[in-house]
């Protein structure tokens, strides 16, 4: 979430990502009076007064004194333009700014906000070029109650193909099926269309989503997106042992896991017993955090990160974008990519924007990959392979990696032994997921409670998470790249 959090502000990607702005309107006349400036609309205002509104400029027109976000003052303002519901006034702290008249990208919008809300122009009109790899990112807590509407916009490359699509949870246990997205069992939305998908939350993990329309081909084409849940362990209060809450779960029959009449419980209570480990719930906040519900902290991790990886075949694109068959036969990925990009993107902070056939710059691959790790600080990488057609294995230098959990279950056996291991590699098949912790203390006040201080941490500096498959360390021809990211020990 820290990287939606940064990118949340200026990344102007899919709809439902970035925030809603409710009205933006062009400014025919703008001009001040004492410090009480009047803004004339070229259309009939919908502010009122107490509104927030942001006053800002593009490339072709000067409007410096006057930008920035003021609350509106005065509505329904005689003019010398247009009638007065087109115009509104606010106070400014800058005063002797002149007139400008006839601005050509002058803009007046109300501030972005979170409501939920999404106008279904920017979906149509908007959305229809903004697609971007990975697809949006989905994180929820266990318990929760999720909608998720999907609206089919077309293809503008493509305006012959009339394909439906669906949102698929890959290996999520659904509330029905008719929210499942395989279109056997459910509904699939048509162009222009939109459907809202229920889900309940249930069990905690690294799971990820993908159209199920052709998967190979849609999967392909970037239909796919990280999704996981946080366990309610991490609303334990301080208080409680996690041992205890977890006790507590198994007499509530609805997130009961008997492991002794349930083979499908993954995270029976530990064997051990309880180990006086506590929840960190205080006053609304987490001050712990874990992958699962393991009643003993082994989970525990200070700071998350999802990890996508996938391939790109552009031999595969080119044919579908020129109105030919596609041969999926002969589908063989030239770029391998980590949250939708190769290296040294990865590690490039900003979105990367890329100019579409609109003219206009889109961002299309909105998350870096970097890991930042304070020494001493455990890191959860949430990691998925949504290739269609390869493998993919990823090698740590320098930093050990903990698998605690596979497909979204903690690797723990029905007699309640954790089964986690040290590794310095990973390898995953399309549709598989893994958990992973990057420990960089070496050794631990208590080396049995993982959220307990650091009395030596790994050295700081610059490591490589990187794919030790020589062929997928490139960018197709280039021989540099592929998919390889840097974890940063500060």
């Amino acid at each position: 979430m820290a990287q939606l959090a940064t990118v949340a502000g200026s990344y102007n990607g899919a709809v439902g990502l970035d925030y809603d702005v409710a009205h933006t309107f062009n400014i025919y006349d703008i001009s001040e009076s004492g410090n009480t400036v009047t803004v004339v609309l070229n259309a009939q205002s919908p502010f009122v007064v107490g509104d927030q509104i942001v006053i800002a400029q593009g490339a072709l027109m000067d409007l410096a004194g006057y930008t920035g976000t003021f609350t509106v003052t005065a509505v329904n303002v005689i003019n010398s333009f247009f009638a007065p519901n087109f115009a509104f006034q606010y106070t400014n702290p800058t005063i002797g700014l002149a007139e400008v008249k006839a601005t050509t990208d002058g803009t007046a919008s109300s501030p972005p906000t979170l409501t939920g809300h999404v106008d279904p122009r920017q979906i149509m009109d908007v959305g229809v070029m903004n697609g971007n790899i990975p697809a949006p990112m989905m994180a929820i807590d266990e318990d929760d109650e999720f909608f998720l509407t999907l609206t089919n916009v077309g293809m503008i490359m493509r305006p012959d193909l009339f394909e439906q699509h669906t949102v698929h949870f890959h290996g999520y246990p659904n509330a029905s099926a008719f929210y499942d997205g395989v279109p056997d069992a459910s509904v699939a939305i048509n162009i222009a269309a939109s459907f809202t998908y229920y889900y309940l939350a249930p069990d905690a993990g690294t799971y990820f989503w993908h159209c199920h329309i052709t998967p190979p081909e849609h999967l392909q084409m970037g239909m796919v997106g990280q999704m996981y849940v946080r366990p309610r362990q991490n609303r334990v209060a301080s208080t409680v042992t996690l041992y205890n809450a977890l006790q507590q779960q198994e007499l509530d029959l609805r997130t009961k896991c008997d492991s002794t009449t349930d083979i499908l419980c993954s995270n029976p209570l530990p064997a051990a017993g309880d180990n006086g480990s506590t929840g960190g719930f205080s006053a609304g906040v987490a001050t712990k955090t874990y992958a699962y519900n393991d009643g003993d902290g082994s989970t525990y991790y200070d700071v998350e990160y999802p990890i996508q990886m996938h391939g790109f075949d552009p031999n595969f694109h080119f044919v579908g974008m020129t109105f030919n068959p596609e041969g999926f036969a002969d589908m063989k990925d030239k770029y391998f990519l980590l949250n939708g990009r190769s290296y040294p993107d990865t590690v490039n902070p900003d979105p990367l924007q890329t100019q579409s056939a609109d003219g206009v710059y889109h961002f299309s691959q909105p998350l870096p990959t970097i890991v930042k790790i304070t020494r001493g600080q455990r890191a959860l990488l949430r990691i998925s392979n949504l290739n269609v057609s390869e493998y993919h294995t990823l090698a740590s230098l320098g930093v050990k990696m903990q698998v605690v959990g596979y497909n979204a279950k903690l690797l723990r056996d029905q007699a309640g032994n954790n089964l986690y291991y040290t590794t310095n590699s990973i390898t995953l098949g399309g549709g598989e997921s893994l958990d992973v912790i990057l420990d960089t203390c070496a050794v631990r006040s208590t080396p049995s409670d993982p959220s307990s201080s650091c009395t030596t941490p790994i050295r700081a500096g610059t490591y490589f998470l990187y794919t030790p498959n020589l062929d997928h360390l490139s960018n197709d021809a280039e021989n540099f790249g592929g998919q390889m990211t840097e974890v940063r020990v500060q």
